[in-house]
């Protein structure tokens, strides 16, 4: 059974950090290239930042600089480090893992961020 589970989410004034983790089980995760994506309401859903297996980043413009997407493949788990949180960053955040080979791909159930003073 593939799980992939995210946590860290909450509630943070704007200016704030934020450590997002998806920890994923049932699958290899050392094949999967990574990345996050984020749903506002009323909007659709977006990436944020991947990471490929081989370690290449890449991000979306409005989060570059501020954010930064990182793995450790021996726990298994993706993070997302977000420094300077701005209001506009409130949504929810799901972890992706993809094998584009083969047109797989398995999602997490999400975890809310919220930016507000």
């Amino acid at each position: 059974q593939v799980q992939l589970v995210e946590s860290g989410g909450g509630l943070v004034q704007p200016g704030g950090s934020l450590r997002l983790s998806c920890v994923v089980s049932g699958i290899n995760f050392n094949i999967f290239d990574m990345g996050w994506y984020r749903q506002a309401p009323g909007k659709q859903r977006e990436l944020v930042a991947g990471i490929t297996t081989g370690g290449i980043t890449n991000y979306a413009d409005s989060v570059k600089g501020r954010f930064t997407i990182s793995r450790d493949n021996a726990k298994k788990t993706l993070y997302l480090q977000m420094n300077n949180l701005e209001t506009e960053d409130t949504a929810v955040y799901y972890c992706k893992a993809e094998f584009a080979t083969f047109r797989i791909d398995y999602w997490g159930q999400g975890t809310q961020v919220t930016v507000s003073s």
